[in-house]
């Protein structure tokens, strides 16, 4: 049987979440938020008023993966989530989809120790709130 892992990747916009996430598994397996905001041509269009429903599409892929591998156990054994995760909260879908499909968590913090770049050009201000928010559970 092959252990299901689902590991929550977690950090400031520019810390390098998207990048890391994919080194520990491949592209199909990871699933962010921003990936709802690529058009087909590869161009970023944030929209703020989309942000709920880019996040509920982002469950959902997630969801549709562990439906996969109850399917066949070799597809999707691993899935890497990519997302802010500031709060609990934000990561609480993931907790119960996880113990809905037996996959175990494993959350990973990425700090920006490597002067990453915000490619999604979030504000300073908009990154010193989400850093004043950001909860750690040891």
């Amino acid at each position: 049987m092959i252990p299901k892992i689902l590991t929550l990747v977690r950090g400031l916009p520019g810390s390098g979440k998207s990048t890391f996430a994919n080194t520990i598994t491949n592209e199909f397996s990871v699933c962010e938020a921003d990936k709802f905001f690529y058009d087909k041509e590869g161009n970023y269009n944030f929209d703020a008023t989309k942000l709920n429903i880019a996040h509920k599409w982002c469950r959902d892929e997630v969801e549709i993966r562990m439906k996969d591998n109850q399917i066949n156990e070799q597809f999707y054994p691993h899935i890497v989530v990519s997302n802010t995760f500031t709060q609990q909260w934000e990561m609480d879908a993931y907790f119960g989809l996880a113990n809905q499909y037996g996959y175990k968590v494993f959350t990973i913090i990425i700090e920006n120790r490597h002067d990453g770049e915000n490619i999604h050009n979030v504000p300073e201000e908009k990154i010193k709130q989400m850093a004043n928010r950001f909860e750690i559970q040891l």
